[in-house]
């Protein structure tokens, strides 16, 4: 079984569980109602949600970030209670969104289109805000990302070149303005790092005509078994996915034509080894391998642009604009490069919602109940006794023979 957690454009808070082997059809998805805004005069959507897992009691930490500027963290047990921890707003959000929600067990990272960067220290003891810590950042994003160690994080966007930061120097204060003039640099050149910027991309090299190309980043995802976070895959608006090396070239070491109308929505790396799964601005959802760039199968039967995607060990969920949520298989990618799969990934159920699914992230239990279930029937097998052979059961020196270990 897998759990998924989305937020819609009324500020619901909605719970999917996913059985596979279900009897039919109608039973393997079901959705549940953990908070609702229908009492709410003023609703207002939820555009980014983030979850982490607390260590105690199959507990689930869960982040939202709503339109208004509000920010909430949440408690979500096994048995899909909701309960609010505390909640603070991001005033400088204004006109923009957010593009980026992080929440780990100490503390939440939150970022919006126009470059707030906030910190939010938080006890769950107290349930309250312990502290907060701000940064500036470039305006006009689309994508903000933290890395698995949350040491860094990356961000893009409008003519904004994928650039990845120290998360903790980025939170620190900038050199003054007589330090930095003690260099003996009157003019800062456009290459030069800021503070806290660790690396940026280069733009890619004029067209046939030697026209420049515009920059214009709408999703990127750090790319697992990636160390530190030096391995990113970037998508733009003209419909490529562009993959980086920190630690190799400024530009992309590979970059690829995938999607077909409108541009790059958004893309997550896969939990399997050279899985990318994208989609577009039409009706498009991809599985592509980070190999060759290569698209190994799409998903049929989507009426709407997947808005968010998210990835378990054994299956992916999405949500779309025609407002249905969508579970789907994974056939991961062959061993060897550019061999064809014998099947190709489905659409194991859809369930309609009355509301738009904005976003949509897993909360990770499937993997720690696994885990428990593995350990569970090795401790059965321990427990089984040695027994002899019938034939040598009246030789006292005869070795006694341990019966095989078979395991389903």
């Amino acid at each position: 079984m897998s759990r998924f957690i989305f937020g819609d454009d009324l500020g619901n808070i909605k719970v999917l569980r996913y059985l596979p082997d279900a009897a039919s059809p109608e039973e393997k998805a079901s959705i549940k109602t953990v908070h609702s805004e229908a009492t709410s005069e003023n609703r207002t959507g939820i555009q980014r949600i983030s979850t982490c897992l607390t260590g105690r009691d199959n507990d689930t930490l869960l982040a939202t970030g709503s339109s208004n500027g509000c920010l909430a963290l949440h408690t979500l047990s096994e048995e899909d209670e909701l309960n609010t921890v505390c909640n603070w707003t991001e005033k400088r959000l204004k006109d923009n969104y957010f593009v980026g929600l992080t929440a780990s067990t100490s503390a939440v990272y939150s970022c919006t289109s126009n470059g707030a960067l906030r910190r939010a220290t938080f006890s769950t003891e107290s349930s309250s805000i312990t502290q907060e810590d701000k940064g500036s950042l470039p305006t006009r994003l689309r994508d903000w990302k933290l890395s698995s160690d949350a040491k860094n994080f990356a961000y893009g966007g409008e003519e904004v070149d994928l650039s990845v930061w120290d998360a903790e120097l980025a939170f620190q204060a900038q050199p003054t303005a007589e330090a930095s003039n003690a260099t003996g640099k009157k003019r800062r050149r456009a290459d030069t790092l800021f503070h806290g910027e660790v690396w940026r991309a280069k733009n890619l090299p004029n067209d046939s005509l030697s026209l420049r190309q515009p920059v214009r980043i709408t999703s990127l995802s750090f790319l697992p078994n990636s160390g530190s976070g030096h391995s990113l895959v970037t998508g733009t608006l003209g419909n490529d996915v562009r993959r980086y090396d920190t630690r190799a070239a400024r530009r992309p070491v590979a970059d690829w034509k995938v999607g077909k109308v409108g541009g790059i929505k958004t893309l997550q790396a896969g939990l399997n080894e050279h899985e990318l799964f994208v989609s577009d601005q039409g009706t498009n959802l991809y599985a592509v391998d980070l190999r060759n760039g290569q698209i190994l199968y799409g998903y049929p039967g989507i009426a709407g642009a997947v808005t968010s995607i998210a990835v378990s060990p054994t299956t992916i969920a999405s949500t779309s604009l025609d407002r249905y949520v969508r579970t789907h298989t994974i056939v991961p990618p062959a061993g060897i490069v550019g061999t064809r799969l014998d099947t190709k990934g489905a659409v194991s159920s859809k369930t309609y919602t009355n509301c738009i699914p904005i976003c949509i992230v897993w909360d990770g239990i499937h993997a720690k109940a696994a885990e428990a279930e593995e350990d569970e029937e090795d401790d059965v097998w321990d427990e089984i006794e040695e027994v002899s052979d019938g034939e040598d059961s009246d030789d006292s020196e005869a070795p006694k023979k341990k019966r095989r270990n078979l395991k389903s």
